[in-house]
């Protein structure tokens, strides 16, 4: 009759994260930086260069959004769960990114394009202080985790 104990299939997650705040003066470039520093204490990153390099990429385009549309500082938290890389950029403007057109020879305008080409998962959300969105990256293969997913491989 009780409610106790019914999260049958849980699954204890460890995660690790780390979050930093990159002002409009640092730059994209130091977001990079840090995100590639932080990616090498993961125990697939040595093996899976084009994993962080394609990640490093999301996380320039995410930065550079937030600085130029958003005209706000951009708050990256990056967080390891055994499965996936999740990427979160946040910044001051409740205004949702939204896809673009660019015509050819345009410089910009393709930054969400991309994030959704390069990720598995994208998502963003609305919150009291402006926007999150998160991207999410799994590595072609870990040795930290297992294959929960049935073998979903391609």
């Amino acid at each position: 009759m009780g409610d106790e104990g019914e999260d049958v299939g849980a699954v204890a997650v460890k995660a690790m994260g780390w979050a930093h705040s990159f002002p409009m003066s640092e730059g994209v470039r130091a977001g990079r930086e840090w995100t590639r520093r932080r990616l090498e204490s993961l125990p697939w990153a040595a093996a899976e260069p084009n994993t962080v390099d394609t990640i490093v990429l999301a996380v320039s385009e995410l930065i550079t959004n937030a600085h130029i549309h958003a005209h706000s500082d951009a708050h990256l938290v990056l967080t390891w769960d055994g499965d996936c890389l999740h990427v979160s950029v946040h910044d001051e403007d409740p205004t949702l990114p939204r896809q673009r057109e660019p015509q050819p020879g345009e410089v910009s305008g393709r930054g969400v394009a991309i994030v959704r080409k390069l990720a598995d998962e994208w998502g963003m959300r609305c919150q009291r202080h402006g926007k999150t969105v998160t991207a999410c990256f799994r590595p072609a293969d870990t040795d930290a985790s297992t294959d929960r997913h049935g073998g979903n491989s391609g």
